[in-house]
């Protein structure tokens, strides 16, 4: 005669049947939210203690995550501040938090250790600017995922990781930061007090700090003197370079700013009166109005438009409700008009993902910061 052998609850090969699984989560939300919320915290603490024995089983696994997914959102939230420093919690739970809406994800994707490089890469595919800020954000993060952010070219999220000491970043990223820092201004200050900076970036960087920045680097590396006047004389040229090009004066000198501040007066300046403008091969009228309906100093708008990259003005333009996809023809009429600025080495480095106007202000603004390291 065969002994029947009862399955043990700890194998991980065993899952919930699916219709029980639907049964326990309509059970579940015929409950009120405080009861939902104790029953989801029991369910933690039995994966906690099975843990503790051995192994939880798959059908807990399944339990937790499917009652979790189906949580109102301020129970997943107490959920994410539980688990955010945990180990013993599901990876697949954890990711699922981490992708959830930013004030749920925060801290798990800020302390977790059940997220390896791979999952913080998805995220900074995936999910908001706000995620990937807080990626940037999160100690000791690996080279491949600060390598990541700095492909990503995403201002913020650069800005955020050069903030983070603690971040583990190879020369060749930290060189494209110390070169992105050239036109975002947000980078320096945190650029010149990283542990990964050596010698030779900080030359490279000292060039277009300001006299603050300068003291800082002097103060931290023993600089040859030769190789510093030649920085210097490099800046030199490129303030120079700067500010060749057009005039743009107040509102008071400047006709073209007369006629924007009219029209703006009248209500009558439009996203696309900027297109007949330049259409008119009014370049002036452009920039004056692109700076007023976005706010933004003009002195700015000039910046961008005799830059090294078009990325600055794609932001100013989609900030103030451009269509993405008229900006290219919007800027071969600028080049036409102003010698080829902005030049755009790699023709695309413009090309971001979607941001909607605020962002898009905002990257706008950190790009075109002009103090030392100053946000916005």
């Amino acid at each position: 005669m065969s002994t029947v052998v009862p399955p043990d609850p700890t194998k991980s090969s065993q899952a919930i049947p699916l219709s029980g699984l639907n049964q326990l989560l309509d059970l579940a939300k015929k409950r009120s939210p405080d009861d939902q919320n104790r029953l989801l915290m029991g369910v933690a603490g039995l994966y906690e203690s099975a843990g503790a024995r051995g192994g939880a089983p798959e059908a807990l696994a399944d339990i937790f995550i499917a009652l979790t997914r189906s949580a109102e959102r301020e129970i997943r939230q107490v959920l994410a501040q539980r688990l955010a420093k945990v180990e013993w919690a599901p990876a697949a739970l954890v990711r699922m938090l981490a992708a959830d809406e930013i004030e749920i994800a925060r801290p798990v994707i800020a302390a977790s250790p059940l997220l390896l490089d791979d999952d913080l890469i998805q995220l900074l595919t995936d999910c908001s600017i706000e995620h990937q800020i807080q990626v940037a954000l999160r100690p000791k993060i690996g080279a491949a995922v600060a390598r990541a952010i700095v492909a990503g070219g995403d201002p913020a999220v650069m800005t955020a990781l050069a903030t983070n000491r603690s971040a583990r970043i190879e020369t060749a990223a930290f060189a494209d930061l110390v070169n992105h820092s050239r036109q975002l201004a947000a980078l320096r200050a945190p650029l010149t007090r990283h542990p990964s900076l050596d010698e030779d970036l900080a030359l490279r960087l000292y060039q277009w700090v300001g006299e603050a920045l300068r003291q800082a680097i002097s103060d931290r590396f023993t600089l040859d003197p030769a190789r510093l006047a030649e920085a210097i004389q490099n800046a030199a040229k490129t303030a120079t370079n700067q500010t060749a090009g057009l005039e743009w004066g107040s509102a008071a000198e400047n006709p073209d700013a007369r006629v924007v501040g009219k029209l703006h007066s009248a209500g009558q300046l439009r996203p696309a009166y900027l297109i007949r403008a330049l259409r008119e091969e009014k370049l002036g009228v452009f920039a004056h109005g692109l700076a007023t309906l976005g706010r933004f100093d003009v002195a700015q708008i000039h910046r961008a438009l005799q830059g090294d990259t078009a990325r600055p003005l794609f932001l100013a333009c989609i900030a103030v409700g451009l269509d993405r996809a008229a900006f290219p023809a919007i800027l071969t009429e600028i080049r036409k008009l102003n010698k080829g600025f902005p030049r755009d080495p790699d023709s695309s480095a413009w090309r971001l993902a979607e941001r909607s106007a605020d962002q898009a202000a905002y990257e706008f603004r950190l790009l075109m910061a002009d103090v030392d390291g100053a946000s916005v």
